[in-house]
């Protein structure tokens, strides 16, 4: 089983029994899940992921008044469950991976990923919550929430970004993906800054990444998952994911260089298919100030179109 799985088979077999016997009047009101850092929590861990910050534990939600009350009782109890499940043995925690699991007030969980206890309210709030963050705070599953404040809050962030912080994203990746893969990349090349190209070639891969999630409305991941995550994507998601790697395992400067072209070209078809941008173009600079001028909100119409 995959850790996902793992953690929830943990709970329903000692986390369910806990509750219901020690907190039997808060039953109907902690939510419980794995959600958060790890790829214990996108459900990408493998034998390699379990040297760390990876076994059979989960986390516990409760809104402020429940965890005042009970908070301290449930961490105590939690320590109290069997470290072995299955033959899987000790969650081994790294400093980095300290306060992954156990018990949490809801909106303070929330604010560790996107540093406000509340789902966005206004564009600029959605502008400065980073891609990753969203991602993190969104992934896993909730195992069970009778009280429903912890999948509202959930729901509220997995809605994605407004539709003017999209589209400013998106016409921001244009400007980036035109200066990398576009422009930059040859021009490295032959004057042999070869640092450069790797440093270009690699920027040009996230950030296309990161527009094939957009078109998708789906928040990108952890650098360490992005490439693998994008492709069960239904929006472009399997073709740029293979031209992707079609490009990080192949030689030569013009074989590359060639790849990036065609990746631009199939995400500019879908420009055109989605009636973002209407230019002939096959430059990602000229489709920009297009899907920019889409923007309902005058402040961020105008804004500079490569800054998001």
């Amino acid at each position: 089983m995959r850790g996902l799985e793992i953690a929830e088979s943990y709970f329903r077999e000692y986390g369910v029994p806990m509750i219901e016997q020690k907190f039997s009047d808060y039953k109907s009101r902690i939510a419980a899940g794995l959600v958060g850092e790890g790829s214990q929590c996108y459900g990408f861990d493998d034998e390699i992921s379990r040297d760390h910050d990876w076994g059979p534990e989960f986390c516990l939600w409760l809104n402020r008044q429940d965890y005042v009350a009970i908070g301290t009782k449930l961490v105590d109890e939690l320590a109290r469950l069997p470290v072995d499940f299955d033959g899987i043995g000790t969650r081994k925690v790294t400093e980095w991976g300290k306060r992954r699991v156990g018990v949490f007030e809801i909106k303070e969980f929330y604010k560790r990923f996107i540093g406000c206890d509340h789902v966005p309210a206004t564009l600029k709030e959605w502008r400065y919550i980073p891609e990753t963050a969203l991602a993190a705070a969104t992934n896993g599953k909730v195992f069970s929430d009778p009280l429903g404040e912890f999948s509202s809050f959930r729901e509220g962030l997995k809605c994605f970004y407004p539709e003017d912080v999209r589209l400013k994203k998106i016409a921001s990746r244009c400007m980036s993906i035109a200066q990398l893969g576009q422009y930059n990349f040859l021009r490295c090349s032959r004057r042999n800054e070869f640092v450069a190209v790797q440093y270009i070639e690699a920027q040009f891969s996230a950030q296309t990444i990161s527009l094939i999630f957009l078109l998708n409305r789906q928040y990108t991941p952890f650098y360490k998952w992005m490439h693998r995550a994008m492709k069960g994507l239904p929006i472009l998601g399997e073709v740029v994911y293979k031209l992707l790697g079609d490009i990080a395992t192949s030689y030569g400067t013009g074989k590359k260089s060639r790849l990036i072209g065609e990746t631009c070209a199939v995400i500019i078809d879908e420009f055109r298919r989605e009636n973002l941008s209407d230019s002939p173009s096959g430059f990602f600079l000229d489709h920009a100030p297009i899907i920019q001028s889409r923007i309902q909100d005058t402040e961020l119409r105008n804004a500079d179109v490569r800054m998001e």
